[in-house]
């Protein structure tokens, strides 16, 4: 019989290609909100937390301050939807809650709040992520404990200095328990990352900081499944995990655009979107 402690740790009964697909329609409907939501970062990030949620963090939703959870740090809080939608389907909030996204005095604002339950740090202020996640390493290491921590960050967030600073404290300290994940859809609001503030060569430059870096399809489930959940190449080295993506992903009136960095839906918009999403996920194996 499976006791309360073991369930709590097993991992959402969907498949993580159903997963991906429900998350991203709960992004499209949290678009629907009085000011909208970051629906282009959030479909692109989306396979990422879809896998880490579903199949990777070692967390216990009834217990969240759980001492030895895996810690996921979003830096690039403006993909709280998707967010929210991973955490209400691993049962750290109901689902019907989501409904109330962005509403005055209620838990799911535009940007993660540490009173919601899943949720390590608030975050928003870009460029912080990786420091909070360094920290973190540092504290699970001196405990002797071992979680892992996970930061997902924008690619465009990476222009922030702060970044580069942890970066070379995580490689310095050699924390082989921190991995770290640029949504690199190539897209900030401000128009194509390479054309405000060029990022290339963007792995041989993590490379020379001293982490273990890996390029991968971010959409890519079982590719990412497997960079996840592999040993370090070299155990006491952090990992960058270069996700390529496509800001939007899924929903083809959005897919690559600027436009779509933040959006609210009005209905017909919403019935637009959520019909080429249904149609291109049925296209797809």
């Amino acid at each position: 019989m499976t006791t309360v402690s073991e369930a709590a740790d097993t991992f959402c009964a969907l498949p993580t290609s159903e997963l991906a697909h429900l998350v991203r329609e709960r992004v499209l409907e949290m678009g629907t909100s009085a000011d909208g939501t970051h629906i282009g970062g959030s479909l692109s990030a989306t396979d990422v937390m879809a896998v880490l949620y579903n199949e990777v963090l070692r967390l216990r939703p009834d217990e969240p301050e759980w001492a030895d959870r895996d810690r996921f740090i979003l830096s690039k809080g403006h993909a709280s939807a998707a967010l929210y939608a991973v955490l209400a389907s691993r049962g750290f909030l109901p689902a019907g809650e989501l409904a109330s996204y962005g509403v005055t005095g209620g838990r799911l604002a535009g940007h993660p709040l540490r009173r919601l339950p899943g949720v390590e740090f608030p975050s928003g202020s870009l460029g912080h992520g990786l420091s909070l996640g360094v920290g973190s390493a540092i504290a699970a290491r001196r405990q002797g404990r071992t979680s892992r921590v996970f930061v997902l960050m924008g690619d465009g967030e990476i222009q922030e200095g702060s970044v580069w600073e942890a970066a070379m404290s995580a490689a310095h300290l050699r924390l082989g328990n921190l991995t770290a994940v640029v949504d690199r859809n190539r897209l900030q609001i401000t128009g194509h990352t390479e054309e405000r503030l060029g990022l290339e060569p963007l792995a041989d430059k993590w490379r020379s900081f001293g982490w273990e870096t890996v390029e991968v399809d971010g959409h890519d489930l079982d590719a990412l499944r497997a960079v996840f959940t592999a040993p370090p190449a070299a155990g006491d080295r952090p990992r960058m995990v270069i996700a390529e993506t496509v800001k939007g992903k899924g929903v083809p009136l959005f897919e690559d655009k600027k436009k779509s960095h933040s959006v609210k839906l009005g209905p017909t918009l919403h019935r637009r979107a959520l019909g080429g999403l249904r149609a291109r996920s049925r296209r797809q194996p």
